[in-house]
Parts: structure tokens; C-alpha cells; sequence
């Protein structure tokens, strides 16, 4: 197994780790690089800047994305690892002049995070190099890359992460051949990777405007519906509403239908009428689309 050591923001570390959230973004405001490193689903390691030579903590890859201050702030909040959205804006512009500040900002999505207490932090391996900058991949294929990993379970206990990376298996390893599985999705990650899948678009109207768009769950996560891109449909805020309290659904085809109470109800609605039989855009990856029984229990709840 791959995994990545990354070189970490130490306030951004004190910060998540005196919260422990269950989803991080890590973000690199000059990087314009995709992430490739490792696979989806395998750990990323936070190493603090030197003199604090240490690994401290990490998570698992969710997903590497470009994404715009608004949205960062928008999806994650202080998941960013800072306590408001001005703060967040402050960081960046250390880095980027003001006219910068809307260009996309490289973001690894990091489900799963775990934060060492200090007298678990682990010295980075003798094959660690002072000049490394943003971080390098470690294997465990290799004797540095599989002590190091082994560290890092010791230090959990070899229960949070033991059904993601496999179970002892081999004399020669205390914990087994790694098998990577997808980590939880957070709200955030959600969030993302919806808008990402609906090509920021909303998949009724095709509006553009980011901050009039949301991530709305056909199933909601508070009755069993999971934070999975086919349970969500990226929606113009109104439209979400709607959805959310039965007066829009989608048929069996995929098209749009509304419900005839808004206009019972609030004598108007000519704008949503509109939409009604017309199909929605779908993402182009099929496993991205929106699960049928996820539709079904919505259409079920659906008073025409």
C-alpha cells in the first residue's frame, strides 16, 4: 500500500485537533497540480514544519478538487482548520495577491481523521529529506514506509483503521497485507463531490451561480439516507426547498415533476410549473447518478 506524508500547517493541525471533526480539508492555496500521489481511500499523513520533525496525525483520501474560496468555506467551514470564513480569506492571501483570490485553490478532501496527543507523535523516518516541501509517498512495501505504518496503528489501537487496511495475515507484518475501502463521506465531502458530479450546474435549471447551489439529499441523512453522491442532486436553493418538502420530485425517467399543492397552497408557482416533465441533467458517470430506490422512497413521501 501507498500512503502520503504531507508537510502540514502546524496552526492548522493545533486547530482540528483540539475539535477532532470527522472531515478535514487540506488545502494548498498556490498548488495548481492535481493530486494523483495516492489511490482514493489511502492514508494521508500530516507532518508538522520543521523544527517539529514529527508525524502527527492524517486521514483518508476522499478526493483532490479546485475549488473556489466560497465553496471551501461554504462545504467545510472551520473543517478548514481556521475559525471563520475572514481568517480563511487572511490565510490565503499570505500566500496570493488579492487579485488571486479567485482562482481555484487546490483542496484534499480527507475523510476519517485521526490527531496524535504529543507523547504519540511519531519522528519522521531517517529517509525523510530537510528540502521536502509539500510531502513524498511512502510504501509499505518498504521497510521505512512499513515501520512508519505500523507506528500509526500502534498508535490507534490497530482498531480504527484495521477494517480499512486488512487484518493479520503475514508473520512478517503484525497487521496484514492493507486492503483499501472508501472512507465515510462527511457533509463536506458530500457537498463537493456533488456539485463536482453535476458539473456545477444545477440538474433542474442548469444555473451556474455557486452560491445559489446546494447539495440536496434525495434521502435525508437524518432518516438513513447516506451522504453518497447517488443520494444527492444538485439543486438551485429554491428548488432544494421544494424538494426537501415534497412539492418537487422525479419520476421513474427522471423528470421533473411538482406538485400541484404550491399552487393550491400559495396560489402561484408558474416559474416551477414550467420544469414540470422536462428531465433533469444527470452526472456522466452512472455511479454517480441518483440511486432508484433513494428516488423511490422520496416519490413515495410525494403528494401530487
Amino acid at each position: 500500500m501507498k500512503f502520503y506524508v504531507g508537510v502540514t500547517n502546524n496552526d492548522w493541525f493545533a486547530y482540528l485537533a483540539a475539535r477532532r471533526p470527522d472531515e478535514v480539508n487540506f488545502w494548498r492555496p498556490r498548488s495548481q497540480n492535481q493530486f494523483r500521489a495516492i489511490e482514493i481511500g489511502a492514508p494521508f499523513l500530516f507532518k508538522l514544519h520543521s523544527p517539529l520533525n514529527f508525524i502527527v496525525g492524517g486521514g483518508l483520501l476522499v478526493a483532490h478538487k479546485f475549488l473556489p474560496l466560497s465553496l471551501m468555506w461554504q462545504a467545510f467551514g472551520e473543517r478548514n482548520g481556521v475559525p471563520d470564513y475572514q481568517t480563511l480569506r487572511d490565510r490565503i492571501l499570505e500566500h496570493r495577491r488579492q487579485d488571486e483570490l479567485g482562482l481555484q485553490i487546490g483542496c484534499t478532501i480527507l475523510g476519517e481523521p485521526f490527531f496524535f496527543e504529543r507523547d504519540e507523535w511519531i519522528p519522521v523516518p531517517e529517509s525523510w529529506r530537510s528540502n521536502i516541501v509539500s510531502g513524498r509517498c511512502y510504501s509499505t512495501a518498504e521497510p521505512d514506509g512499513l515501520r512508519l505504518w505500523e507506528q500509526v496503528l500502534e498508535r490507534l489501537g490497530a482498531v480504527r483503521l484495521q477494517s480499512n487496511f486488512g487484518a493479520p495475515e503475514n508473520p512478517g507484518s503484525r497487521y496484514g497485507a492493507p486492503q483499501l475501502v472508501l472512507p465515510r463521506l462527511g457533509q463536506g465531502g458530500f457537498r463537493v463531490l456533488v456539485t463536482e458530479a453535476y458539473g456545477r450546474r444545477c440538474a433542474f435549471t442548469g444555473e451556474r451561480t455557486m452560491p445559489a447551489l446546494e447539495a440536496a439529499h434525495i434521502r435525508p441523512y437524518a432518516l438513513q439516507g447516506p451522504h453518497a453522491v447517488s443520494n444527492g442532486l444538485l439543486l438551485r436553493s429554491d428548488w432544494h426547498h421544494l424538494f426537501d418538502e415534497g412539492y418537487a420530485t422525479l419520476d421513474e425517467d427522471n423528470r421533473i415533476v411538482v406538485s400541484s399543492r404550491i399552487r393550491k397552497e400559495f396560489e402561484n408557482g408558474k416559474e416551477y410549473y414550467r420544469l414540470h416533465g422536462q428531465p433533469v441533467t444527470l452526472p456522466q458517470e452512472h455511479r454517480d447518478r441518483p440511486n432508484e430506490d433513494h428516488l423511490a422512497w422520496h416519490r413515495s413521501r410525494f403528494v401530487a
